[in-house]
């Protein structure tokens, strides 16, 4: 499978089934040229043959290569990006739950959800945006949520990318984060404010912002309801002593994109 039919692949299940306003946004923003995609971000637990390394295997086999790793404790979360040798593709993040961190009651639900699937080939590509493969109650979702609202939106939403990002260097209308989040305002968008509406600073060269996640409908086992699905990021890269633009990612920013998702209370 060729690289562009991944990424085509996961925005179209981004857009249908977790973040529909992304479409709306995209028209928003496009200019004379393709919008450049930044990165994407994947989420899942680890556990047994669904972890990290396992959701990274497709993109390695497509030249990709990991690259920095980061720990968000309070979150119980640890994450690699994935980069490819040519810079015109869009970076993978993905972050996986340390599960055995994690209370007895959540691994409990973990591991229920986890039997359900025990057959199944985690190495194709397709599965990275197949959705939820398990079926999970809304009470458990509800249950999760109160420890870890990312293990709740795992169980809910499964696989697909929660995110795609707009680089903002690329854009000629709006030369900062700040004037992006504006328009988007301004336009009726609700913008994710956990440490600030801007993430990061020039001197840590990078910095993010996103929507808050849509909400989606999601079909449980025990009722039907509505919570976030995905959400839109922006970012903005500064040049490095060598001219280049940095190309990792700031954890401090991460944190708080990760709460783009959180239920709104």
């Amino acid at each position: 499978m060729h690289i562009h039919d991944v990424f085509e692949a996961l925005w179209k299940d981004y857009t249908e089934r977790l973040c529909p306003s992304a479409s709306k946004v995209h028209a928003l923003l496009q200019e004379d040229s393709q919008l450049i995609n930044d990165h994407i971000a994947l989420r899942t637990f680890a556990y047994r043959d669904i972890g990290l390394d396992v959701l990274a295997q497709p993109f390695i086999q497509l030249g990709y290569q990991a690259e920095g790793e980061y720990h968000f404790e309070s979150k119980h979360l640890y994450a690699k990006y994935l980069r490819h040798p040519d810079p015109t593709r869009p970076k993978v993040f993905i972050s996986e739950l340390l599960v055995e961190e994690c209370s007895p009651a959540l691994q409990n639900i973990v591991a229920k959800l986890i039997r359900q699937i025990d057959d199944l080939p985690w190495s194709t590509p397709d599965l990275l945006w197949q959705g939820r493969p398990w079926d999970v109650t809304y009470s458990e979702y509800f249950e999760l949520a109160q420890e870890s609202e990312y293990a709740a939106w795992v169980a809910a939403h499964g696989y697909g990318a929660n995110h795609f990002t707009v680089s903002v260097n690329q854009l000629k209308r709006f030369t900062s984060v700040e004037a992006v989040n504006e328009y988007l305002k301004q336009s009726g968008f609700i913008l994710n404010e956990a440490g600030g509406v801007v993430k990061g600073t020039p001197q840590v060269l990078l910095e993010q912002s996103s929507t808050m996640a849509d909400d989606v409908a999601v079909i449980f086992a025990d009722m039907d309801a509505t919570i976030p699905g995905g959400f839109y990021e922006f970012a903005k890269r500064y040049p490095q002593q060598d001219g280049e633009l940095y190309q990792g990612f700031v954890a401090a920013n991460a944190d708080k994109i990760f709460e783009s998702t959180d239920r709104q209370q």
